[in-house]
């Protein structure tokens, strides 16, 4: 499915989405031939439960087969973005400045990884002060894979401290 088809899904959706209280975190197409799945992720400040993902499937439907931008069978799949969000749009990445981010890009060397806190967001450039205290520039064309990272519990200690 091309970006082009994507973006009439996104266009459909939104007000559907806006009229429920909810905001459209993003709209993807999974898979192909036959077993695609279109992935509508919606979020609300303080989250989203089931009663809330059953009315946005209930609006989004009507609105994709409305809008006839996916040709074929699909499989709907509402949800939210869960506590480990992916990030692929430069507001997705804007709203998880601060965060702790892991975030794999192409370099001239090959692919690398980068897990830190995203310290600074523009519209070409993410910053990520990395774990191992260096400051990463990564160009958002460059980006291959990001996310949220959520920590569990407390930082495990140090080999050899004592309590």
């Amino acid at each position: 499915m091309s970006e082009a088809q994507v973006e009439a899904v996104r266009d459909a959706v939104a007000p559907a989405i806006a009229h429920l209280g909810l905001d459209l975190y993003d709209v993807e197409v999974l898979g192909g031939a036959g077993a695609r799945t279109l992935r509508v992720t919606i979020a609300r400040a303080g989250g989203v439960d089931l009663e809330t993902i059953t009315a946005a499937t209930q609006a989004v439907s009507p609105a994709v087969d409305q809008a006839n931008a996916i040709n074929g069978p699909y499989l709907l799949e509402v949800s939210s973005p869960g506590v480990e969000r992916t990030l692929r749009r430069p507001e997705h990445f804007q709203g998880a400045a601060g965060e702790v981010v892991s975030v794999k890009f192409h370099t001239a060397d090959g692919p690398r990884r980068v897990r830190g806190t995203l310290a600074d967001v523009t519209d070409t450039h993410i910053v990520v002060d990395s774990e191992e205290g260096a400051r990463e520039e990564i160009p958002l064309a460059d980006i291959t894979q990001a996310r949220t990272v959520f920590e569990w519990g407390p930082k495990p200690r140090a080999k050899g401290s004592k309590r």
